[in-house]
């Protein structure tokens, strides 16, 4: 159980550096009166970034570090799309702690719950809506499929 906790966090803390990454673009295309809600989402990110090291390092792990840029999932020329960046960013975020709640056990399955809550909600607020299944993109693409006779993999 223990390799498979520090493995997930490992992703997390990945993603979280990610995150920080993506939300210095976000932070730089931002209309000014969306700029406070993506410094904010920054800080959190931040933070949590700085608690999965300190985790990490509590397993005996060494924590995965931060690359020196990272690929974006498209273009970020204007405010639009640095809403659309910030709302994938959580989605991301989302996704990781998920794993991390299947992996976790005791405290640290709590913390990573309230991380995923957070994403998701973060996530709709950038976005204007939810999703069925935060942090499960598999399954929140087969809550919204049409229905058909066929089930779905």
């Amino acid at each position: 159980m223990r390799d498979r906790e520090l493995t997930a966090l490992q992703a997390a803390l990945a993603a979280e550096h990610a995150a920080v990454y993506g939300y210095g673009v976000v932070g730089g295309r931002i209309h000014p009166d969306r700029r406070a809600q993506a410094t904010a989402a920054y800080d959190a990110h931040r933070a949590r970034r700085d608690a999965l090291v300190r985790e990490v390092r509590d397993l005996g792990g060494t924590p995965v570090a931060a690359a020196p840029a990272y690929a974006l999932p498209f273009p970020v020329p204007d405010s639009a799309a640095a809403v659309r960046l910030a709302a994938e960013l959580e989605d991301r975020v989302a996704g990781v702690y998920s794993d991390l709640v299947r992996s976790a056990e005791g405290e640290l399955r709590g913390t990573a719950t309230g991380a995923l809550r957070e994403a998701a909600v973060r996530a709709v607020r950038w976005r204007g809506e939810s999703v069925a299944f935060p942090g499960l993109a598999e399954r929140d693409r087969a809550a919204s499929a049409p229905a058909s006779g066929t089930p779905t993999a």
